[in-house]
């Protein structure tokens, strides 16, 4: 975050974390003190009433909060994550279904409501258990404890690669197997027979020796006036039906006839469209503007001042648009007129020749390891812009004391209470309406974004309801940026080509340790965090602080085998324990892409390995450097373990998305600063990789190693840039430090 945060951005911590932050926890231990632990029970026991009353009609029965069975054998499924693009809802309805026996064909799966009472439960027992290293701990606390905490921090985000791998085991699978095993009960009552001698298949439950079944939605209603089991017996592997399956993802027929809906299409009678611009420099306020030129064009009714930006209302977006681009607002500029992509390398510079971190982590002695010959590299990386597909688009309206707001966030509940907070209405007089989300890579968490807080201005100052939308222009100059970031790498090796010592000096605005996984045995190591934050606002970007540790890591990593004059894969070898994950991973990506068969004259191979979310991933990237200077990318082989896999087309197209987006970052894409202000003003000069740049060939395999569960969404990035990167030194003999890559091809 910035250290100048915008007046439209409600303050301080219940919105402000890129994941659950320790802080936040302990947050919520205090409140559970203060609440008591009979308070707690009756406030877990009012949620669970208020998500039963806000989910079911007539004719449907609720189970767990996450569950509905119907009376006609539909089975809705609430997902306290976010639909966007990623296909995590489908795969958690596999989960929830499979332990269920439920017939896919009756299986629905919707946006559970932005209220307290769908707070994700499962997702902070998972966080917990992954912050602390302590999951037998944190499994026995109670479930009204945790609900409790989740409720109190508003806990319903995508995001970390989390949905199946902790809301999918923690909840979702445990509520299916308990909705069943109360199914059973019920209907062994109804037939008058032992519970042992029923199954189920198909949404039914079946008495085999009397050739009986009962429908799960004639068993619904008395079913859930059960209580389930917490901790239900789930299936063995070998017994799935629709998990590990290339289910069809339930959400692409509706995108493909256009019936889906996203935050930009929404529209409701009476609706006007806004735009609008902050302060190009952040930090500056507005200081005047003459709204007489907006006002002149035809359909724009009203110019509303904020603090630190100018909107306009209109009829429709043309108007808007075109008003805004009429006015010539004056700014301040905040005090950040000096800063710049240099003076921030410059700043970095600077600490690191001070020499004082602000955080370090590792083992051994490494000052005594690097000796009086060390080897050191220096490397580069810039903002990274998220580049969505669709803009910043929220519909809002104020009537009659309350706010309904409607859009696609990835962490609605806590967007509701920032509504709640801007607007300075009680929380049961405001209701966000989730959607779906074309794109957002981390850009759509509420704490990151001020449109939430623009939009409930702007409401409550008309009398209509109003779609703010964000113009390309804008959404590009006030991002929520991967940081611009520098690290000195430095080691030594000994004389039989082994690693002495390593040490990762780096600079940047938030730590990566808690983030960053080095695979690598060695006798000296050592991470230390510079602390640096500019005027920019930084958030979570695909892979946050792994991609750039990625990126310095392996680069390093293969400079280290050149220096000792190892093949990179040999070198990377010789520092991983024996019988390894990481190493079967290295060895798997070695063999598939025919690691040292020879390759036509020009072209190299590059190979990096990465662990982040608790996934593997290793990457062989096939590269050539074209006439006019500029890389490309012929074939990339990556091998993953994430554990096991719930749905493999799924997780091969988050691969295959994670590595073209590692690849366009590593190619052409920067935000750059001069003068406070971001150059780039829209797509045209945000270069992503085009379609003719992408890889010819992804060649994509997965391990099921049978190690816990790993995340898919964002592992397929941090490996593509250091595996490009050592390509083109295999292909042309020059090192990549600095990306993007194309700045140093024109340069």
């Amino acid at each position: 975050m910035t250290d100048t945060p915008t007046a439209d951005i409600a303050p301080e911590a219940p919105h402000k974390r890129k994941g659950v932050k320790r802080r936040a926890f302990l947050i919520g231990g205090v409140a559970i003190v203060g609440a008591g632990l009979f308070g707690i029970s009756i406030a877990d026991s009012n949620a669970a009433k208020d998500a039963k009353a806000r989910i079911t009609g007539e004719g449907e029965h609720s189970f767990a909060t996450w569950l509905k069975i119907g009376e006609d054998d539909i089975i809705t499924i609430y997902s306290p994550h976010t639909d966007i693009g990623q296909g995590s809802n489908t795969g958690l309805a596999q989960m929830l279904a499979e332990e269920l026996d439920a017939m896919w064909d009756q299986v629905r799966i919707v946006s559970a409501p932005a209220e307290p009472a769908f707070a994700n439960v499962g997702l902070g027992r998972a966080f917990l258990a992954d912050m602390t290293g302590k999951p037998a701990i944190i499994n026995g606390i109670p479930e009204s404890f945790l609900s409790f905490i989740a409720r109190q921090m508003n806990l319903q985000m995508t995001g970390g690669s989390t949905a199946l791998r902790f809301t999918g085991q923690v909840t979702f699978q445990k509520v299916g197997a308990a909705t069943r095993l109360a199914l059973i009960e019920t209907a062994a009552k109804r037939l008058n027979v032992p519970v042992g001698e029923l199954t189920t298949q198909d949404s039914r439950v079946i008495h085999a020796k009397s050739s009986r079944s009962l429908r799960y939605g004639e068993l619904a209603a008395e079913a859930a006036t059960l209580s389930l089991d917490n901790e239900p017996k789930l299936k063995d592997p070998s017994q799935y039906r629709l998990m590990r399956q290339s289910i069809q993802r339930l959400d692409i027929p509706a995108k493909v006839d256009g019936s889906a809906q996203y935050g930009i299409d929404f529209a409701i009678p009476n609706m006007r469209v806004a735009t609008i611009q902050a302060a190009p420099v952040r930090g500056g306020k507005l200081t005047s503007v003459d709204t007489a030129p907006a006002l002149a064009i035809k359909g724009v009714e009203k110019v509303i001042k904020l603090d630190d930006a100018v909107a306009v209302v209109a009829k429709g977006y043309w108007p808007a648009i075109s008003g805004l681009r009429a006015l010539a607002p004056n700014f301040t500029d905040g005090g950040h007129a000096d800063v710049s992509t240099a003076s921030i390398l410059a700043a970095h510079d600077a600490l690191f020749a001070k020499g004082e971190a602000d955080g370090e982590a590792g083992e051994g002695d490494v000052q005594a390891g690097l000796g009086a010959k060390p080897i050191e590299a220096k490397y580069q990386v810039p903002f990274l812009h998220h580049a969505m597909m669709e803009p910043f688009a929220l519909t809002a309206h104020f009537k009659d004391g309350k706010l309904d707001i409607w859009g696609g966030m990835q962490d609605p509940l806590a967007t509701k209470m920032l509504a709640v907070d801007v607007s300075g209405l009680d929380a049961d007089n405001v209701t966000f309406h989730p959607m779906i989300i074309g794109g957002s890579f981390g850009r759509r968490l509420p704490m990151y974004m001020e449109i939430v807080g623009q939009v409930t201005k702007l409401a409550m100052q008309l009398p209509y309801p109003v779609k703010l939308i964000w113009s390309r222009e804008e959404e590009v100059a006030q991002g929520a940026y991967r940081p611009q970031s520098s690290a000195v790498l430095t080691a030594a090796l000994t004389d039989k080509k082994r690693i002495a010592a390593y040490r990762n000096d780096y600079a940047q605005p938030e730590s990566a340790e808690s983030e960053t996984v080095f695979p690598y045995t060695l006798p000296a190591v050592s991470r230390r965090h510079f602390a640096h934050v500019s005027n920019q606002q930084t958030g979570a970007w695909r892979s946050v602080n792994s991609t750039q540790q990625g990126f310095y890591n392996e680069s390093f990593m293969d400079e280290l085998a050149h220096a000792a004059g190892e093949d990179p894969v040999i070198f990377r070898r010789n520092h991983l324990k024996a019988d390894s994950r990481h190493l079967r991973v290295l060895d798997e990506v070695a063999a598939r892409s025919g690691w040292n068969t020879p390759l036509p004259a020009g072209r190299g191979r590059g190979v990096a390995l990465v662990e982040s979310f608790k996934t593997i991933v290793a990457m062989v990237v096939e590269a050539s450097v074209g006439a006019d200077g500029m890389p490309k990318v012929h074939k990339v082989t990556t091998v993953v373990d994430a554990g096991s896999i719930v749905n493999p087309d799924a997780a091969m197209a988050q691969i295959e998305g994670g590595t073209i987006m590692g690849l366009s970052s590593a190619i052409g894409e920067a935000i750059t600063l001069e003068k406070g202000a971001v150059q780039q003003s829209n797509l045209s000069d945000y270069l992503l990789l085009n379609m003719a740049q992408t890889p010819l060939v992804q060649d994509i395999h997965f391990l099921n190693s049978g190690a816990p569960m790993g995340g898919i969404g964002e592992p397929g990035v941090p490996p593509a840039a250091p595996a490009l990167a050592n390509a083109l030194f295999a292909a042309t003999g020059k090192r990549v430090r600095n990306l993007p890559i194309m700045t140093q091809a024109k340069g």
